[in-house]
């Protein structure tokens, strides 16, 4: 999905300034979100592909206005009530009024909290070869689509070479769209800084970006 998420390439917003020492939370609420998104992702309730395109369907000012975690809150409240874990009624009020809560959301218990913070392998194993390998040039796709994409716009309709074979992935487009892993092949493509910026860039700066093969093909000059 294209959105103000996606500003790789995008001028006018001024320098990235590091703020100095920064700290992890800057408010306490701030990690009782991040508490909450670990604890969901845990039980299953959604992943982290369907949380991310939940982020970017917030508006642009919005999202451009929010702190980080503002947005994930918004995102974990709209993700709920879009799934009928709660009604507004029930977020206002902090009480259960259906009932016992589903078998999925059993609660999580404080024995597992630290297996909630470990991040999830997404590799999968399969049977079919990879289409490209290492050395192969490749164009990558000039996409557009209103579902989740981990290709960013910068990086499309642009030509490329593979440089790395990643395995086999969960598809986060297939996650999003269908609900299934279909897993897909993922490959490192490196792609000089003329080719995504123009003859002003860099050329001494390499550029890489990981693609699922869905995303690519061969140069029909090949």
């Amino acid at each position: 999905m294209d959105s103000i998420h996606d500003l790789g390439g995008i001028e006018g917003f001024g320098p990235v300034i590091p703020e100095h020492d920064e700290p992890t939370f800057h408010y306490s609420w701030e990690g009782s979100v991040l508490g909450l998104q670990r604890a969901i992702l845990y039980l299953g309730l959604w992943n982290i592909d369907v949380f991310r395109h939940a982020q970017e369907k917030i508006h642009p000012i919005e999202y451009l206005s929010w702190s980080y975690y503002e947005r994930w809150a918004h995102t974990l409240i709209a993700t709920a009530l879009e799934r009928g874990l709660f009604d507004t009624e029930e977020m206002h009020t902090g009480i259960n009024l259906t009932g016992d809560l589903p078998k999925a959301l059993k609660p999580l218990t404080l024995e597992e909290v630290g297996r909630a913070f470990i991040r999830g392998n997404f590799e999968r194993e399969g049977v079919d070869d990879p289409k490209f390998c290492v050395g192969d040039l490749v164009m990558t796709n000039g996409m557009r689509t209103s579902g989740h994409t981990r290709l960013p716009r910068y990086a499309r309709d642009k030509l490329g070479i593979i440089i790395a074979v990643r395995g086999r992935h969960v598809f986060p487009d297939a996650v999003v769209e269908h609900g299934r892993e279909d897993p897909q092949w993922l490959y490192t493509v490196e792609i000089e800084s003329c080719e995504l910026w123009g003859d002003a860039a860099d050329s001494t700066v390499s550029n890489s970006v990981d693609a699922f093969e869905p995303y690519l093909s061969r140069p029909e000059y090949e």
